[in-house]
């Protein structure tokens, strides 16, 4: 079962807020808010925030510049992870990823469940890491917000979290393994030459 392990330390980690929709501002962007509160509150230091629109373009251009940062940890955006036509942020996601973290998503998902039933299936919640930065994203609900934070980021992204967390990874984020057949995994940019 997960647990604090008080006797370690606490490593605060960098996080940068994304909230996309084509109609939030800062007044009125209380997903995006209840996030930055939370990352204050647990004790992690607030990179960057940003409202973008639905456009893939436009997120992935966020997301690189972020990811590009050396001070940047986590990116975690909230928004556009439904189904209808303007929810593109997983679209978005795939073009920068590098490695998923496929629990996420199937954890935010049972964690919804709980609340709402099977509408959670409408949720396309995704995780994953690139350039050595995790990145999520969630659903624009502050409910969504709450939970995932609450119920799952919090604990990942507390470094005294056993018996595991994604802090302790972080040194190794950017490692690339070689197969023998010359395949590099873990960047899409490093393919080897064709013979």
């Amino acid at each position: 079962m997960s647990r604090i392990d008080e006797k370690r330390p606490f490593v605060p980690v960098t996080i940068a807020i994304m909230t996309v929709s084509d109609t939030r501002t800062l007044a009125t962007d209380t997903s995006g808010q209840l996030l930055v509160d939370r990352v204050a509150a647990a004790g992690h230091a607030l990179a960057d925030r940003a409202i973008v629109p639905d456009d893939v373009e436009t997120i992935v251009a966020r997301l690189r510049g972020w990811i590009a940062d050396s001070q940047v940890d986590v990116v975690i955006t909230t928004g556009g992870t439904g189904v209808t036509g303007r929810d593109v942020t997983p679209e978005a996601f795939e073009r920068v990823i590098e490695k998923k973290i496929e629990g996420f998503g199937e954890l935010f998902r049972w964690l919804s469940y709980e609340k709402i039933g099977t509408s959670t299936l409408q949720s396309r919640a995704v995780g994953g890491v690139a350039n050595g930065t995790y990145l999520f994203a969630v659903p624009g609900s502050t409910n969504a917000c709450r939970d995932a934070w609450d119920g799952i980021l919090r604990w990942q992204l507390d470094s005294r979290h056993r018996p595991c967390n994604l802090v302790e990874l972080m040194p190794r984020l950017k490692e690339h393994l070689q197969t023998p057949h010359g395949e590099i995994h873990g960047d899409r940019d490093q393919r080897p030459e064709k013979m």
